[in-house]
């Protein structure tokens, strides 16, 4: 988006033809209006698809005529985990270092009296400030610039926290390192805490809670953030007290819908292992990616009173289902150990010539093994290769709950 179309943008004529064909295929409205003087065709097309995308990721705030870069949209938080990680911090005066179209600012501004938004693009600054306005929000400052700069020159001990949401982006590639990110909060740590008593960041789901504890010393809690099954932010969550004697607790929250929420934790870092009776029940349960991402499996599966099936996978076993279980359920028809000819049979005897495959700690990709067994895909039928309590390689014949 440049300057001049965010201008057109902001005309009312425009934000209602936007809003009139809101529903359109985005290229189909860009070819019909071809060659239309006077109005901004091609950031039209791109509002309307924004517009689509916004209405799923950000149900609440999408009902505003809000306006929105492709990028800028792609990289925010969605509104459900925006909501969750703002709920872990509040104070008097919060910095954003990392703007972007500002959706954790306003949803962080509801929690401090008032919020710093830095962000070093000119137009992307003037779309969220536009947002701001649009939605009433009064308490956010917008600072166009280089954010680092901007938190050298406030004085020490003025802020409360600090939220990073660091671009893992280099060209087409995307890292998963703190350090690769920009900006780098390894090398900010101490800067930052010498402005705030606290910071969060933002994180790859990927990256390795370990590492994040080595290279943060000041890690006092990581956050997984899953919705609707899968798994979208790993938070850390750093403070001039530091991690207690178990190391960082770690906490997993699972959302479901439009309200329901499973929390899991918080358990110290060191103290996540639960010792559970290996066994095989009727059924098998699959904990959410959050759960797993947190390695909190065997702490939900005592809860649960739930068995593990093997070592490491987070896979556990149950004689009955569990109502509202964090993850999935699948009803165990039959275990086989991994031998193709023995398996090919047993998939003849109950009639499976396609089904979904699972695989947990198994040496053969998904493609690799629907060539092997000639596979369809099927949502009726579960296939989990995976291994079993003796580490044997097996294969769950399951059906869905």
């Amino acid at each position: 988006m440049t300057h001049e179309e965010f201008a057109e943008l902001q005309r009312p004529e425009i934000l209602g033809c936007i809003e009139q064909y809101g529903n359109e295929d985005p290229d189909r409205f860009a070819m019909s209006r071809h060659g239309d003087e006077g109005i901004p065709v091609r950031a039209m097309a791109e509002q309307i698809a924004c517009r689509q995308k916004a209405l799923r990721k950000l149900p609440g705030l999408a009902s505003h005529s809000l306006l929105y870069t492709s990028r800028a949209l792609e990289q925010a938080s969605g509104e459900r985990a925006a909501a969750s990680k703002s709920a872990y911090i509040c104070g008097e005066t919060l910095l954003d270092l990392s703007g972007g179209l500002g959706i954790d600012s306003i949803f962080m501004a509801r929690r401090f009296s008032r919020v710093l938004y830095c962000e070093r693009d000119e137009v992307l600054s003037s779309v969220a400030a536009y947002n701001f306005r649009t939605l009433g929000v009064g308490n956010i400052e917008v600072h166009c610039g280089d954010s680092v700069r901007y938190l050298e020159t406030i004085p020490d001990n003025t802020l409360d926290w600090v939220y990073v949401d660091p671009d893992r982006r280099s060209g087409s590639r995307r890292h998963v390192s703190l350090e690769l990110s920009s900006p780098d909060v390894t090398a900010l740590h101490d800067l930052i805490l010498a402005k705030s008593t606290a910071f969060c960041v933002k994180t790859s789901p990927m990256l390795d809670i370990s590492e994040a504890a080595r290279k943060l010393p000041s890690l006092e809690r990581v956050l997984v953030v899953s919705v609707d099954g899968e798994c979208k932010e790993l938070l850390l969550f750093c403070t001039r007290s530091g991690p207690g004697s178990g190391g960082p607790l770690v906490e997993a929250i699972c959302c479901y819908g439009d309200e329901q929420e499973v929390h899991i934790g918080p358990v110290p870092f060191r103290q996540r292992g639960r010792e559970l009776p290996v066994a095989v029940g009727e059924w098998l349960l699959e904990p959410d990616p959050a759960i797993l991402k947190a390695g909190l499996a065997s702490v939900l599966g005592e809860q649960e009173e739930l068995c593990r099936l093997n070592h490491g996978t987070g896979l556990l076993t149950g004689g009955a289902p569990r109502k509202n279980f964090p993850g999935r359920m699948f009803r165990i028809r039959e275990i086989q150990p991994y031998k193709p000819a023995l398996l090919k049979a047993c998939l003849k005897k109950h009639g499976i010539d396609s089904a979904s495959i699972q695989r947990r700690d198994f040496p053969l990709s998904v493609a690799e093994l629907r060539r092997k067994f000639r596979l369809g895909e099927s949502e009726c039928h579960v296939l989990v290769f995976t291994r079993d309590a003796s580490n044997a390689l097996c294969c769950l014949v399951c059906e869905r709950s």
